[in-house]
């Protein structure tokens, strides 16, 4: 099928609903009887400017101060079928940014279909390597937008564990299902993956978490003309401990109190097909409750107690999934503290994103069709505030616009 029939503009994470039927049954739906080894490829590279020159230092070789060209990804996939009801999603990437091969997201599957009364519906195992990454909507912290960014380029110094926090570092199991196709609930949690581990695989490692993680999704999606709405909500609870350092300069975990992150989050989507033209929104909404045993008794942090939220908002519209325009703004803020965040002790974050594409491939009568696929997307991020000690920006917000970065890049995938 084309790429288009799963994936909106018909590329990148954002799925149609067909693409998540797809995800929801485990990956497993196939034409023929034909043994197929589900492998693909996509490689991204691209050009940044920043708003002000940054440390070359702080970039690493080969990288100077500003106009870095580089090799963002090049990912090997096995993606599909192994069976009947189980199916694979395995990434493996290498980025420039460091200059080391790894895994990415990771979520194997087991699914079955199930009828009761006039009740139908799917319901399947994860086991999974982030937190999010099984979300079946694909707007959940793993897969948020936007969906290609530079490592070379400033970020947000603070956002709740949720947003990527324990990713790859952790290994986890879910159950799921899904009811009428209107009600989708998911439960399960996470443990650290040992430190010899995500050493081999290049994962970082940011600290033993503490026991099980407990992890919960619930949504409900209603069908309305010519799209559907899904509105939704998540809690993730982390215990993650303090880590050190060997005499060699690995990573360890280090014994000692837990810093306790809470994490509830609410979500929305919704898309619009009418003809040529697709419409997409979503926000996500995360409040996290922070209790830094480790971190304040280290002298890490001000306060024992903190809050930090962060807010995303986005909408894309889509003609003939070729041409693309997306619109998104973030939000991070909570409480201050100076030991923790530097210069006025805010985390407070703002600004916005615009991002156009091109894509010439993916739909049913493309060349080489589904094979070869591209996207151009030109990408520029702003910045209203700007928290931390990065590249002299103070808390106050003064002088984020050096932050800025405009992103071109070419995204190829076979």
């Amino acid at each position: 099928m084309p790429c288009s029939s799963c994936h909106v503009g018909a590329f990148g994470p954002e799925l149609t609903p067909f693409g998540r039927e797809f995800k929801l049954n485990g990956y497993t739906m196939k034409v023929g009887n034909d043994a197929k080894i589900p492998l693909s490829a996509m490689m991204v590279e691209s050009f940044l400017h920043t708003g002000q020159v940054q440390d070359p230092a702080d970039l690493g070789k080969p990288f100077k101060g500003n106009n870095n060209f580089s090799l963002d990804q090049a990912s090997v996939f096995l993606a599909g079928r192994i069976s009947k009801h189980a199916g694979v999603f395995a990434q493996a990437t290498y980025s420039e940014v460091g200059g080391l091969l790894g895994w990415d997201n990771v979520d194997v599957r087991y699914a079955r279909p199930y009828s009761h009364g006039k009740h139908n519906g799917v319901w399947g195992i994860s086991i999974n390597n982030n937190p999010t990454v099984s979300d079946v909507f694909n707007s959940a912290p793993a897969w948020m937008f936007p969906y290609m960014s530079s490592d070379l380029a400033p970020g947000a110094p603070a956002a709740p564990i949720i947003l990527d926090g324990i990713g790859g570092q952790s290994i986890g199991a879910t159950g799921y299902t899904q009811i009428d196709g209107k009600w989708y609930l998911e439960a399960g949690g996470y443990r650290s993956l040992s430190v010899a581990w995500t050493n081999k695989v290049n994962a970082g490692y940011d600290g033993k978490l503490s026991g099980f993680a407990p992890y919960a999704r619930l949504t409900y999606t209603k069908a309305v003309p010519n799209g559907d709405f899904t509105l939704g909500g998540f809690l993730f609870d982390v215990n993650r401990g303090a880590v050190g350092e060997d005499v060699n300069g690995h990573a360890i975990p280090l014994p000692g109190p837990t810093d306790d992150y809470r994490d509830l989050g609410l979500s929305g989507d919704y898309e619009y097909y009418r003809g040529d033209n697709i419409f997409t929104a979503n926000a996500l909404y995360v409040h996290e409750r922070q209790t830094l045993n480790s971190t304040f008794l280290d002298g890490g942090s001000t306060h024992l107690r903190n809050t930090l939220d962060s807010f995303n908002l986005k909408g894309s519209y889509w003609y003939q999934n070729t041409y693309g325009v997306s619109l998104a703004q973030f939000v991070y803020d909570g409480s201050n503290d100076l030991a923790l965040y530097g210069n006025n002790g805010s985390p407070n974050t703002e600004g916005g994103i615009v991002e156009v594409d091109y894509n010439p491939f993916g739909k049913s009568d493309s060349w080489k069709q589904p094979y070869v696929n591209v996207r151009v997307g030109l990408q520029y991020t702003w910045y209203t505030k700007f928290s931390g000690l990065v590249h002299n920006i103070d808390g106050a917000g003064r002088n984020a616009s050096g932050n800025d970065a405009t992103y071109l890049y070419l995204w190829l995938a076979l």
